[in-house]
């Protein structure tokens, strides 16, 4: 079910009134149940995926408690095999059947594995990897196992977060399953405001922008530079509105019902480095693989080749975890490399963050320099393949000068409009302005703003319920 859909309307408001007028003791039946209903909406049969590898670390984690040495890390070993497996089977068997049959046919061999028919399962990548952290937790006894299946089987599929995150650690979600929340209306007030901002940043801009950024990169050929140029831009804004407003909903939709999750996005593009960047976006994801990946390789307690190795192995990871295609390992592999140069630079450099990256002129020069770097990467994060993204690349470094699409004015005004008040939000919550119009202290404020956002979402967006970018991971 997506949360800009008609479905949604209905199925938020019935599950959050029935979640509160329950007894606390059916209330975690009713939101699995209703996690299910949510999930189950885009296609059925894969609920049975889910809750095998489900029930296979419910009990890991409850064995794990009482084995150790080579038993305990046999245990831990089927687990990630198991929620590994089935990632490897629905999203890279048939890029690696691609790659292999392209081997083979270089060799003139004859022989050709056959490729699988299957859709990847919504939110795939997600849930995997909050379950991984469960099992992964327990195993370093940092988390004591869930013995509660309910509750457990809830953690992995709570609705508001189950299909694009934020991957919630065991520590931070299964106490609060088992918490009595009391109705409180801040909560209810913020959760609502909250999910109306993340409607504002997917409806009114990250999906208007969509459709040029769509038409420009699907129709590259007879696109002129500039058109590519302005397109690279919008998708930059497109994918951080699309997934941070995915965010705000999801964080939203559960502060309605008491629960907090943690805080996905943090002004990413206000970044003044790369490195900076990335403690910004996704940060579950990037918590995720510095915990479990770049930490057990060592981390930055090694020598300055390994602990190279480490950073782009953690990205390289990254990339493939984004998608089977040689775009997503290379935007990996540009990220790595951003994060490495500008380490680097930092260890080399005499003096402190303070002086490397001073406040003033040489802040903004490099928030808008990291801007520009990551912004070059997204292209090849939106391309559908390499050979697309370097034509693309080229247009834009060779027709820069060319004649720019547009839509229409009124349509490019009404996007420029949305993508400056996305722009001051940040930039106003970032420097702590007190200009949040949203939790105004005077009530007319409030329903002023409000107000506003409702009506330019009916007036000026994109009401077709667009998919959100990452549900295909």
């Amino acid at each position: 079910m997506l949360f800009n859909s008609f479905d949604f309307l209905i199925f938020f408001p019935l599950v959050t009134v029935v979640y509160y007028f329950l007894s606390q003791k059916f209330r975690w039946l009713w939101l699995l149940a209703a996690s299910c209903y949510f999930y189950m909406f885009f296609k059925p049969i894969y609920i049975l995926i889910l809750g095998g590898t489900i029930v296979i670390d419910y009990f890991v984690g409850i064995y794990l408690e009482k084995f150790s040495g080579a038993q305990k890390k046999l245990l831990l070993i089927v687990s990630i095999i198991a929620n590994v497996g089935v990632l490897a089977v629905f999203k890279y068997y048939n890029f690696f059947i691609e790659n292999t049959n392209g081997f083979l046919s270089l060799s003139n061999h004859q022989l050709q594995f056959p490729y699988l028919n299957i859709l990847l399962p919504i939110g795939l990548s997600f849930h995997t990897f909050q379950a991984m952290s469960y099992t992964i937790e327990v195993y370093r006894v940092r988390q004591k196992p869930e013995k509660h299946f309910g509750i457990y089987a809830l953690y992995v599929m709570f609705y508001p977060q189950l299909v694009a995150g934020p991957i919630e650690r065991p520590q931070h979600m299964l106490h609060q399953f088992h918490e009595k929340k009391a109705f409180n209306e801040s909560n209810l007030a913020y959760g609502l405001k909250l999910m109306l901002w993340g409607f504002f940043k997917k409806i009114f801009v990250a999906d208007r922008l969509a459709v040029y950024v769509g038409t420009a990169y699907s129709g590259y050929t007879h696109e002129t530079g500039s058109t590519l140029l302005l397109a690279t831009f919008f998708f930059a804004i497109q994918i951080y509105c699309d997934f941070s407003g995915y965010s705000d909903i999801a964080r939203g939709a559960a502060k309605t019902m008491g629960y907090d999750l943690m805080i996905n996005f943090r002004r990413p593009y206000l970044a003044g480095n790369i490195s900076d960047f990335w403690r910004r976006w996704h940060i579950s994801l990037s918590t995720w693989f510095r915990d479990f990946v770049y930490f057990p390789l060592g981390g930055n307690h090694t020598n300055t080749l390994k602990w190279c190795f480490n950073l782009m192995i953690v990205f390289l990871l990254s990339g493939i975890w984004h998608g089977a295609n040689y775009t997503f390992v290379f935007w990996g592999f540009l990220h790595g490399s951003f994060v490495v140069v500008h380490k680097l630079s930092q260890r080399w450099h005499t003096g402190n963050q303070k002086k490397l990256y001073p406040y003033g002129a040489f802040k903004f020069a490099g928030i808008v320099l990291n801007f520009a770097l990551v912004t070059f990467a997204w292209i090849f994060f939106r391309a559908e393949n390499m050979q697309q993204a370097w034509d693309i690349i080229e247009k834009i470094f060779t027709n820069i000068n060319g004649e720019l699409y547009f839509k229409t004015t009124t349509w490019m005004l009404v996007s420029l409009a949305g993508i400056f008040i996305v722009l001051m939000a940040d930039i106003f919550e970032e420097y702590g302005l007190n200009v949040q119009l949203l939790h105004h202290k005077h009530l007319a404020v409030r329903l002023i703003t409000v107000s506003t956002i409702i009506i330019s979402i009916l007036l000026f967006g994109t009401l077709r319920n667009t998919s959100f970018i990452y549900f295909q991971f």
